[in-house]
């Protein structure tokens, strides 16, 4: 064999470690995919992943919005046998799989946005929402003190949520009302509960009765509801602050910021790790700014056309100590 023959076998053996070996996955979305944008970002990791990948697979399943169904479901799925991994993201999901892991040993677990340690079969990764939480929180409150037509002197912000749940009770909402507190002590957070994640009459009626409370600035989470809490904020001429997603195109002008979650890069990222024989399983990660995962959608027309150089340079500044390091938050706790 000629040298030259035999450097080649051997590059192309050295790489084999690297490629992605080609899977058979199972993304199991607690919800549905549609108006969901953290779940359509879970799915589109997983999709991406195939595209890339020849001989891989995915097969998405939507379990709905009965929360009593998602374990029987979730058994279902798995019982299966079909996937090499099952890809998921929801903090309730970590319980769920604890659950039904005995039943299925072979099988292996990445849950997004879910935090549990300790489970031999399963890998978690928890945005550090306090510190989602508190972006947005601050740009809310740089917006309501600002001299923008739809900002008053009342000081109040609020958010309108599907339903309370222990990231939103102990990270996201601690996070915004700590991040408007950081602009002026005096800002109050007015919570608004919807109990579900559709219903955009409802939402719209919560909208309109906190904005005429004095609120200028609402931050909504509340899944495809939000369109309700949208229309009722752009006709009263106030602002909104979005998480996980780009939304700026649903009302340019009236949503002056999103806080973005990389659902669909950190789901492909761990879906190469595991290909790669390299999931820490077991281990509980917690990702955010300073690792990519957690974005200020600065750049979009929205944000940049809308918002005074004077507010848009003091959440650079943010964005930068928060990267550097320099302002941090504690490990979050479920």
């Amino acid at each position: 064999m000629s040298r030259r023959l035999l450097a080649v076998f051997l590059v192309i053996f050295l790489a084999l470690p690297l490629m992605a070996a080609p899977l058979k996955i199972g993304v199991f979305i607690p919800g549905q995919r549609e108006g969901s944008p953290i779940y359509d970002s879970l799915a589109s990791g997983a999709e991406q992943f195939v595209a890339e990948n020849p001989g891989s697979s995915v097969r998405i399943f939507e379990a709905g919005f009965n929360q009593a169904e998602w374990q029987e479901k979730l058994t279902s799925f798995v019982g299966s046998g079909r996937f090499d991994v099952i890809l998921s993201s929801n903090p309730s999901l970590p319980d769920l799989i604890e659950a039904i892991a005995p039943l299925f040993p072979t099988q292996k677990f990445i849950c997004l946005d879910g935090y549990k340690a300790g489970i031999p079969s399963l890998h978690t990764v928890l945005y550090n929402q306090t510190e989602q939480g508190y972006i947005a929180g601050y740009l809310a409150g740089l917006v309501s003190s600002s001299s923008l037509p739809g900002a008053n002197v009342q000081k109040k912000a609020g958010m309108i949520i599907g339903q309370h749940y222990p990231v939103m009770d102990n990270l996201i909402a601690p996070g915004f009302e700590q991040g408007l507190k950081a602009v002026d002590p005096s800002f109050s957070l007015d919570i608004r509960v919807l109990g579900n994640w559709y219903d955009a009459t409802k939402a719209s009626d919560l909208a309109k009765s906190m904005i005429a409370s004095g609120v200028d600035v609402i931050l909504p989470i509340c899944g495809s509801a939000s369109q309700g809490v949208v229309k009722a904020t752009k006709d009263a001429n106030r602002y909104l602050v979005f998480f996980d997603s780009d939304e700026y195109a649903r009302a340019p002008g009236t949503i002056l910021g999103c806080i973005a979650l990389r659902q669909k890069e950190l789901g492909y990222a761990k879906l190469k790790e595991f290909a790669q024989k390299a999931t820490p399983w077991g281990r509980a990660d917690i990702v955010g700014v300073k690792e990519g995962y957690i974005e200020l959608l600065d750049k979009h027309p929205s944000y940049t056309q809308n918002l005074p150089e004077s507010i848009r340079s003091r959440m650079s500044e943010l964005i930068a100590r928060i990267s550097s390091g320099t302002l941090s938050f504690p490990a979050p706790r479920l």
